[in-house]
């Protein structure tokens, strides 16, 4: 008790030193002595750069949300505008609103329980019974889809407890070596699918983030993203499995013991009218955000398309409206009491943070641009598109293993953002590839995702040297893979 009390107090002391640190960086960066070089970065870029890197700092090493929230506040305060603006700013963003109504109506979701309906689905297909990879390939398929579609957490939260009772159904133990890689692999693919969306999570922010820089805010194709993010993802995954089987090669005898039937002698109840009023709502308003693009695409004949696109934005607080309008038994299908406790509030508003900063930092009055034009353009003369690319997807990966994924993701789009102007090189496959790999890859360290720091606290199946050794080889090959087939292909699909 006192040891786990002394832990207490020493996270409690840490938080404190790194908050000081933080705001400390905020408050006293903008009167350093920096010599910038001339017609570059303003006094207002330099407080603002220092409130930048004090957000980086905070959300690295305290906490998200109170980085977040404090970043924002001092953004208020500083020369940059006026605080009425700020927060028109950060929570007036058509991203934010977009974001926030898509999270009750996914929360909604997890609260109905339909996740679980979801994750048995890929459980209980009769292919999997007594085929190892096949179960391992349509387990971490269906892995995919719900972290790509619902969110991240879900399929581990799921997932996990339900293989620990296959594995332990068929005879394998805490120490053998294929439950230790699942477990890992149920994670890693998570993470691969985290990034998927373009209209929600770190993806979203990141691409937002990207448009308040390049001021272009239809430069990539929402379609043309998701269909990469899927292809390249479910490529991983395959070469993955393949890895596994034939290099790694742990023993899955007792698994050709296994039958889904043991798994529907406990079955969920059939889906009530709530359940499935809520499913269908969900179908529909992920249609509705995909189809127009990709219609337009093809032809501007169909009716409807181009208004659902113009109004694309709004069509989760339309769900949502839906969802709270319909009542059954007087009670309505939303409970907005309910939904609201159960949001993910540190990464709602880290996206939002993370969009604000971006569209101050590189605003004209601050001169960062001007100042990143000026020290990367040399370094970047004559080197090449693809070059370019690998430069960035290498850098990223590194970095991305060691501090947040999202705060990395940040930290290049301007030097992407700089590069492509200096050069006329087009944006979109560039950033495309580098969210998607500097989120679907950040699975070694606690540091690098949450989804990482829950494997390291599963320490009842998993060892930190199991969790190094295993995702330092998958991110490798997600490395290879991106380097290979990634580059080419989102140069073909994303123009």
């Amino acid at each position: 008790m006192k040891e786990n009390t002394k832990g207490k107090e020493k996270t409690a002391r840490s938080h404190i030193v790194h908050s000081l640190i933080g705001v400390g960086i905020m408050i006293f960066f903008r009167f350093l002595p920096i010599p910038f070089p001339e017609g570059t970065v303003t006094p207002t870029g330099q407080e603002i750069l220092g409130i930048f890197i004090g957000t980086l700092y905070m959300w690295t090493t305290a906490d998200v949300l109170w980085g977040s929230l404090i970043s924002a506040f001092f953004v208020g305060i500083s020369s940059y505008a006026p605080m009425p603006q700020v927060l028109n700013e950060y929570f007036g963003s058509t991203v934010f609103v977009q974001l926030f109504f898509l999270m009750m109506v996914i929360q909604c979701l997890v609260d109905k329980k339909i996740t679980a309906y979801m994750g048995r689905f890929f459980l209980t297909r009769k292919m999997n019974s007594g085929r190892p990879w096949v179960f391992t390939t349509v387990v971490l398929i269906g892995v995919l889809l719900m972290s790509a579609f619902i969110i991240a957490f879900a399929p581990i939260i799921l997932m996990w407890p339900v293989l620990y009772g296959i594995f332990e159904d068929v005879g394998f133990t805490k120490q053998d070596k294929y439950p230790k890689i699942m477990i890992i692999l149920v994670a890693v693919v998570a993470i691969i699918g985290f990034p998927i969306p373009p209209f929600m999570n770190n993806g979203l922010a990141l691409l937002s983030n990207y448009r308040a820089i390049a001021e272009e805010p239809g430069f990539i194709s929402d379609p043309a993203y998701l269909f990469f993010g899927l292809v390249i993802g479910l490529i991983m995954i395959f070469v993955i499995i393949l890895f596994t089987k034939f290099v790694l090669r742990p023993d899955v005898e007792k698994l050709k013991s296994f039958d889904v039937e043991s798994l529907k002698k406990d079955p969920l109840p059939p889906m009530d009218l709530s359940q499935k009023i809520t499913t269908a709502v969900f179908v529909v308003l992920i249609l509705l955000m995909l189809v127009p693009s990709i219609v337009l695409s093809i032809t501007t004949a169909v009716p409807g398309m181009q208004f659902l696109k113009e109004n694309s934005t709004g069509l989760a607080l339309g769900a949502t409206a839906i969802l709270v309008g319909i009542r059954i038994a007087n009670k309505p299908v939303m409970e907005i009491k309910t939904v609201m406790s159960g949001i993910n509030w540190n990464t709602l508003l880290l996206c939002a943070t993370a969009i604000l900063i971006g569209g101050v930092l590189t605003a004209d009055v601050t001169g960062i641009k001007a100042f990143l034009q000026y020290i990367l353009n040399p370094l970047f003369d004559g080197m090449g598109t693809v070059q370019f690319m690998i430069f960035i997807l290498l850098v990223a990966v590194v970095l991305t293993n060691i501090c947040n994924s999202l705060v990395i993701g940040m930290v290049l789009l301007p030097v992407i953002y700089t590069y492509c102007t200096a050069s006329g090189a087009n944006a979109a496959p560039i950033v495309s590839c580098m969210i998607i790999f500097v989120l679907g890859s950040a699975c070694t360290t606690p540091a690098a995702s949450p989804f990482a720091a829950m494997m390291h606290g599963n320490k009842e199946w998993l060892q930190s040297k199991d969790i190094y050794k295993y995702t330092l080889s998958f991110v490798i090959i997600e490395t290879i893979i991106m380097l290979v087939i990634g580059i080419p292909l989102a140069q073909l699909m994303i123009k």
